[in-house]
């Protein structure tokens, strides 16, 4: 008798190991980091807004606990300093089992003093949609929403061959994206609104490889865009009329009125409204493609 119940404690005892092997993920962050969770997270902590956007989009909105202070999104969550200062002391204090950060280079030191804290921090920094699409499907894995994060990379796509099908054949428009105006910052081929500029049929006047690029207003006139971008946000808070900017007169795209002003979170945070941006802005390049009511 005593050996039939050792058996048995035995095989619940196997059953509930196999049971947290089954139940634990490993994914690979921006890093090139394995991050490892024996169970979905139920204390997660936002270190970048576009992040806490795709893990509302997943439905894992509620298990989040904290956010940046910049970040709009879940107003009533508490903050824990900024994406660039987080405050390490407060997120220790909160206890988290999954904090995830948007790639900032100022705020990896704090996440490796969490990681030696025994925390797991997964990192992600998409450049581009294809980036995004896998950022999404890990934070799905992360937080037992795969199949979630399947259908919504599916539904992106699909807009996206819709907007691809609409341009296709027409001509390219010369395009600047304004990140900043004073100190003119522009993006630059290493950024995700590149791939929005490029997927709605423009082309981006800005040859540099990395995110962001100091651009002259010399180099401004000699390259002429035929559409100017503003984006008005936290880097460019209060952009000054483009037709009051001395000198910007001589561009073609302000005579022709070809401006558009856009959000920054719209434009500049990757997340599930990344083709709503596509969308928005191949309708301003390709008002005659059919598009229909917005």
């Amino acid at each position: 008798m005593r050996q039939r119940g050792f058996l048995i404690l035995m095989a619940l005892t196997w059953i509930g190991f196999a049971g947290v092997a089954i139940a634990a993920v490993t994914i690979t962050d921006d890093r090139g980091q394995e991050v490892v969770l024996n169970s979905p997270p139920k204390r997660i902590i936002s270190l970048y807004g576009a992040i806490t956007e795709v893990l509302q989009a997943l439905g894992a909105g509620p298990q989040i606990v904290a956010r940046t202070r910049g970040d709009e999104i879940l107003p009533g969550l508490p903050t824990v300093g900024t994406h660039l200062q987080p405050n390490l002391e407060m997120i220790l204090a909160l206890k988290p089992d999954l904090v995830v950060q948007g790639g900032v280079k100022k705020g990896l030191i704090g996440v490796n003093r969490l990681e030696q804290e025994g925390i797991p921090v997964a990192v992600f920094a998409p450049q581009d949609f294809p980036g995004l699409f896998t950022t999404i499907r890990r934070l799905g894995q992360l937080t037992d929403k795969a199949d979630r994060a399947s259908a919504l990379v599916q539904d992106m796509e699909a807009r996206l061959r819709e907007v691809a099908r609409r341009v296709a054949g027409r001509p390219s428009s010369k395009v600047f994206f304004e990140v900043r105006y004073h100190n003119l910052l522009a993006a630059g081929q290493g950024s995700l609104v590149h791939d929005i500029i490029t997927r709605a049929g423009g082309k981006n006047i800005v040859a540099s490889p990395q995110k962001l690029v100091s651009f002259s207003l010399e180099t401004l006139i000699q390259e002429d865009p035929e559409v100017y971008i503003i984006q008005k946000g936290p880097m460019n808070r209060s952009p000054q009329d483009i037709e009051a900017r001395p000198h910007y007169d001589l561009l073609q795209a302000v005579k022709q009125g070809r401006v558009l002003v856009v959000e920054e979170s719209l434009f500049s945070r990757p997340g599930p409204r990344s083709v709503e941006a596509v969308e928005t802005l191949a309708r301003f390049l390709h008002p005659d493609a059919g598009w229909g009511k917005p």
